[in-house]
């Protein structure tokens, strides 16, 4: 997508992502079951909105145009419309033009293409925000639900956990075609725990997972009932099921004059590619992320940057496999060498490319609308040296996100850069 109109990142906010193992949800186990109830999907979004309109200093009555990016409201909450519910988050928001956007895990990131669009369209100041509550049914029926992302007539009948067993076959094939072993995803996954520890926002920040928990069957189960797939997947090789949201506000350099603002106060979003594949059928190349790399292609052409200059990348690890496929699809690696990178440390918080610095899906956690959102907010933060207590010892003057939809059939990647 080329930029008809120069966009910038003013901030954004986080609702701390939240599920089961995390000290403050209230599940069967926790001391206060029954005493008090999780926050809702309006609740994570009001929450999120308000932090990144205070985070900013922008006014709610200031915005122009609102997109909201949710997966499944109605079959986890019973609650569709959600543009409307945040147009009830803030006085000055109603009456406002808001809207939902669908894209399966990529729903968030397509809420930040439309609102570019929007600032190409004339928008000044445009409100993005991402939310998701999954934790209100068992994991089986979740299952289920997340399936509809998949092509469900002709795919859900490969295991009770659909997903799960879609990567496991990715797994397989790269086990069998290549030279990446167990012992490399479980390091994906280590690095993703140590990052989250770091985070206080992170879904799994009180967890410890450590050498030996992350190879032991009993707390780590191979929990696929296929039999051809069941041993190339654990528990721990999957994202969370996370309640959350996160918010930006996206303006333009007219929006930041309105605003009072420089540019300065802001992080340049200079490039986005969006790509879809069909739905139906299985993917040509398991060992590739295709429909990822055609939006990084795109992405990098509009931003006049290559991988080279990244200095830090947020990427769509639902399964610990997908983030050493995406460091092919985005360029860090050749085919068949994202591996290396693995082993070599690059993409630790100390490497020459750190990626998911605050645990990604596997710990930071995937409240599926909220994540396309949560990685430009997280970039953001790294280039203007705000993440806190995994803040890159250099601050990078690029970084790039990728948010993936299904099984690679729909993707959006996004570059930020500070501003000179």
């Amino acid at each position: 997508m080329n930029l008809s109109r120069r966009v910038f990142v003013l901030g954004g906010a986080h609702t701390p992502f939240i599920g089961k193992f995390h000290p403050d949800f209230i599940w069967k186990g926790h001391a206060e079951f029954g005493k008090r109830e999780n926050p809702s999907l309006e609740g994570h979004l009001a929450q999120a909105t308000r932090d990144a309109l205070e985070t900013t200093s922008v006014p709610a009555s200031a915005v122009d145009k609102a997109f909201v990016g949710n997966f499944a409201g109605e079959l986890f909450c019973n609650q569709g419309h959600l543009g409307a519910a945040l147009a009830g988050v803030d006085p000055g928001l109603a009456l406002k033009p808001i809207m939902r956007v669908e894209g399966a895990c990529a729903s968030g990131g397509l809420a930040v293409a439309c609102g570019l669009d929007a600032i190409g369209a004339g928008r000044d100041v445009v409100l993005v925000v991402g939310a998701e509550v999954q934790t209100t049914v068992s994991a089986k029926e979740g299952a289920k639900f997340l399936a509809a992302a998949a092509h469900f007539r002709t795919q859900r009948s490969i295991d009770p956990f659909t997903f799960p067993c879609l990567f496991a076959r990715r797994v397989r094939h790269c086990r069998e075609q290549g030279d990446i072993l167990e012992d490399d995803l479980d390091r994906l996954v280590l690095k993703a725990y140590s990052n989250a520890n770091r985070n206080q926002l992170a879904h799994m920040h009180a967890v410890t997972m450590t050498a030996e928990t992350v190879v032991a069957s009993d707390s780590n189960p191979r929990f696929l009932a296929n039999p051809e797939f069941k041993d190339f997947l654990k528990v721990s090789d999957c994202s969370q099921v996370s309640d959350g949201a996160s918010a930006l506000v996206l303006v333009s350099e007219a929006g930041l004059e309105k605003l009072g603002r420089s540019q300065a106060d802001a992080v340049e979003l200079v490039g986005l590619g969006q790509a879809t594949a069909p739905l139906e059928g299985d993917p040509s190349d398991p060992a590739s992320l295709t429909t990822t790399a055609a939006a990084a292609r795109s992405a990098y052409e509009a931003a006049g940057m290559g991988p080279e200059d990244m200095g830090v990348a947020e990427v769509h690890d639902c399964f610990s496999i997908t983030e050493l496929l995406m460091y092919e699809a985005l360029g860090f690696a050749g085919a068949g060498e994202g591996v290396k990178l693995v082993r070599d440390g690059a993409t630790e918080l100390t490497g020459r490319i750190p990626v998911n610095t605050g645990g990604g899906l596997v710990a930071f956690g995937h409240p599926v609308g909220a994540t396309g959102v949560k990685q430009l907010v997280e970039v953001a933060r790294q280039i203007r040296g705000e993440a806190g207590g995994y803040q890159l010892e250099t601050p990078p003057q690029a970084g790039i996100c990728a948010n993936m939809g299904g099984d690679d059939r729909t993707a959006v990647v996004t570059i930020l850069k500070r501003c000179s």
